[in-house]
């Protein structure tokens, strides 16, 4: 970026005395930066005198096909004050292993000086971290856990919670589907959102809320969507009336407990 010439340009209008350095200089910065910040955090985790607690995340892009994972460490501090420290985002090889994926967070592990201090490991539910987790205590010192390890593996509640809710969620798919396809179209563009507001406002419905389209590997993000949608059931209504382009929703009604989902007849 430093050395585009449009941004060059751009420096040189807004400040004609500054100089724009060289990619290589920044990227030395950074670097020199993260060491520096690197040593600060190892000597943190030594002197620390409670025990860090790691959690570790690990998914797959779809262009390239290449997993990743992201290993954070939490650990209380003197003042009792819950602190958080993303240790590495790592492209992790195939083939996806337990083994090789022990190796990897061995590795963090071991560079940052956490390995006497470990408390856990919350990671997700599946056979190759069932398989990591029992490769791990191998590669550590069993003196140095908590009741010899016994405690080491925490599933990783958040992910347990997801899949609980978009079970939960399956049987509403069509549904869902149908608000998603609504608000996709009202916010495609600036041009349709100032008719959605405009729709709203003639008919006495303050906006407040955007509707705002979800995320589907969100869970919370989609209920976020229903319940947006929900305020301005009459809206979609109404516009499936007189926009051509846009399939009109029936008469909006509410499933079980879940808010905000549309259905037609």
């Amino acid at each position: 970026m430093v050395e585009h010439a449009g941004f060059r340009k751009f420096c040189a209008a807004v400040q004609p005395m500054f100089k724009v350095v060289s990619k290589n200089t920044i990227r030395n910065y950074i670097l020199n930066l993260y060491e520096v910040q690197k040593l600060s955090m190892v000597k943190h985790f030594e002197q620390c005198q409670a025990r860090v607690a790691v959690t570790a995340d690990m998914w797959t892009v779809n262009h390239p096909k290449k997993s990743y994972m992201a290993i954070t460490a939490y650990c209380i501090d003197d003042n009792w004050k819950l602190k958080s420290y993303l240790l590495r985002f790592i492209y992790v090889p195939a083939p996806h292993t337990g083994e090789v994926i022990s190796d990897v967070l061995q590795e963090v592990l071991t560079e940052w000086h956490i390995t006497m201090k470990l408390s856990t490991v919350s990671i997700d539910n599946c056979t190759t971290n069932d398989n990591l987790m029992d490769k791990i205590p191998n590669k550590l010192s069993m003196g140095s856990l908590m009741l010899d390890g016994s405690l080491l593996h925490m599933c990783h509640v958040p992910r347990a919670l997801s899949l609980i809710v978009k079970d939960g969620m399956a049987v509403m798919e069509k549904s869902i589907e149908s608000v998603r396809k609504g608000v996709a179209f009202w916010v495609a563009t600036t041009k349709r959102h100032e008719s959605f507001e405009k729709a709203a406002y003639e008919r006495n419905i303050k906006y407040e809320k955007r509707i705002a389209l979800d995320c589907e590997t969100r869970w919370n993000s989609t209920y976020v969507m229903l319940r947006t949608a929900l305020v301005y059931q009459e809206v979609f209504v109404d516009l499936g009336h007189c926009e051509k382009l846009f399939t009109p929703f029936a008469q909006p009604v509410l499933i079980g407990s879940l808010p905000g989902s549309f259905v037609k007849d």
